[in-house]
Formats: C-alpha cells, structure tokens, sequence
C-alpha cells in the first residue's frame, strides 16, 4: 500500500534514501551512519560524494550505476546500495561492484604498485534477507580472512550488509547506535513523531528533512510517482518468484510421479505382469518398461 498519506516519507524508497542520504548539504548525516555501521572500527570525520555512473573500459563493458558512493576523509571509498527485493546473483554483483573501484584505482596510478591501494567498502541496505544467510544477526560484515585461522588477510575490502527483516527489537529494546538507525530506516514511514530514543540532533535533522510537508510540490509528485513504481515493481519480482516455485513444486511433483511409477512398474515385471497392462496401469510407454 502506498505511504503517500504517511507523514514522513519512506527512506527505503529510491527517491527517499537519496534524499536523505545522498546531498553534500546534508552529508553529516551520511557521515554519522557510516560511523555508526562500523562500531568503531573506524572513524569518518568528512566525506564527498562521487559521480555514481562509473564507465566501462570499452564498448563491450557497460556503465556501472552505484546508488551512492562516497569518499572518506583517508581516500576509503564507499558504495551505498539499497535494496526492496532480492536479486540474482547478488552476491556476485557486489564483488563485481568492488573490483571495478579497484580496478579504476590501479588505472589512475597507472599501474604503480608501490602506491597502496585504498581501502573498498560496499554497504547494502536489504528489505530482504540473503539467500546465503551466514548469520542470524542484522548486519553481516564481510572480509577477507584466512579459512584456517580466521585472521583477517586483508581488511582494505569490505562488505556490510544490512538485513532489515531481521531487526525486530522494539523502540524500548534499541541497544546502541546503530540499532538506532535500523529501527529509523525500518519505521520511518509509519511514524507520526520522532520516537523518544532517537533524542540525538542528527535524528531530528532527518526527520524534519523527511517530512513530507517539507517537499516542494514537485519532490511531492516525483516521490509518490517513484513509489507507485518501486511497489509494481516488487510485486512483479514478486509474481515471478512465485510462480518460479510454483514451476519448481510442479516439477517436483511430477518427477516424483514418474519415479514411483518405475519402481510400481519393476515390481510389476518382477511378478511377470503384461508390458501393456504395466503400462496402463502406470502410463509408462512399453520402451521405458522394457528398459528397467
């Protein structure tokens, strides 16, 4: 259902993520996310936003678009993706995401290695969760690290993926920062106040930024024009999986017909039963009975 009613917009929204998120005038608060997402593990003091087109090598390689991708006060890169609903190969794009930064990096230095690269982070907010659930937790934080030990091997390449189905902690259950957050980004829309354990200044900036009244009335239509959208869309993502699993059941099915068959028609010539009347009793053609 469409959340055009709703006081304050939906910040999971193409439209309202960018809004909040993605302009160099309100990047504090971009700035404050990323040092809640990683707990200390560093520490972002300013950023700029990038062009979020990266090109293709040549004609056979396509423009890669990001949603938002930034860089940090040490020259760390980051790409921030928000995603309604699953994709293939997910997993697979993320890399690939990745080691285009890496590669457009080793072009600028022309391929000098004695100059270090700089450190790689895709961040994706998930309204889904992944297929290859490595953890119970809402956030998964990827590296590279060694199988055997454990030990990080490189910790310039990063992955943090944020699965917001699975935060189900109340306002009265928010722990630290970035539970925070997950519970803005999750409720946002359905609110009609700023709850009482969002008290930071940061979250009363966005949620003034979020009102819709605070919209001109062109952001208003272009916002509900993009929601109508994003919601046929997900349905349509929707209808196609189900039915895909509806094709998958029916399969199933229908292999485990014709395998019962085969072992009712064995038994059959086993107790030297007619290859036609086998055969009408099971729908096998005479070719498959005679095969066993």
């Amino acid at each position: 259902m469409l959340a055009i009613t709703n006081k304050y917009i939906d910040p999971l929204s193409d439209f309202g993520f960018k809004h909040l998120f993605g302009g160099e005038p309100n990047k504090e608060i971009m700035i404050a996310f990323l040092n809640a997402l990683f707990e200390g593990e560093k520490h972002i003091i300013d950023l700029v936003y990038n062009p979020t087109e990266l090109a293709g090598d040549d004609k056979e390689n396509k423009k890669i678009f990001f949603d938002l991708l930034c860089t940090g006060d040490r020259g760390e890169q980051f790409i921030v993706e928000m995603q309604r609903a699953a994709h293939d190969n997910f997993e697979d794009r993320c890399i690939f995401y990745l080691s285009r930064l890496i590669q457009q990096q080793k072009l600028m230095n022309k391929g000098n290695w004695k100059v270090k690269l700089k450190e790689v982070f895709l961040i994706a907010i998930l309204d889904f969760k992944m297929k290859n659930c490595l953890s119970d937790d809402y956030l998964q934080s990827i590296s590279l690290v060694n199988t055997g030990t454990g030990k990080i091997f490189h910790n310039g390449l990063g992955f943090k993926f944020l699965e917001l189905p699975k935060f189900e902690k109340k306002e009265d259950e928010l722990e630290n920062e970035l539970d925070k957050w997950v519970y803005m980004l999750k409720h946002m829309h359905s609110l009609n106040q700023i709850p009482k354990y969002l008290d930071k200044r940061i979250f009363e900036k966005i949620f003034k930024i979020a009102e819709m009244n605070e919209l001109s009335p062109e952001q208003q239509l272009l916002y509900i024009s993009i929601l109508q959208q994003e919601e046929d869309d997900i349905g349509l993502m929707e209808c196609k999986i189900e039915r895909a699993e509806k094709e998958g059941l029916e399969k199933g099915l229908e292999k485990g017909k014709y395998e019962t068959a085969l072992a009712i028609a064995r038994k059959m010539k086993e107790e030297h039963f007619d290859p036609v009347k086998i055969a009408g009793f099971t729908a096998l053609s005479i070719e498959e009975i005679e095969g066993l």
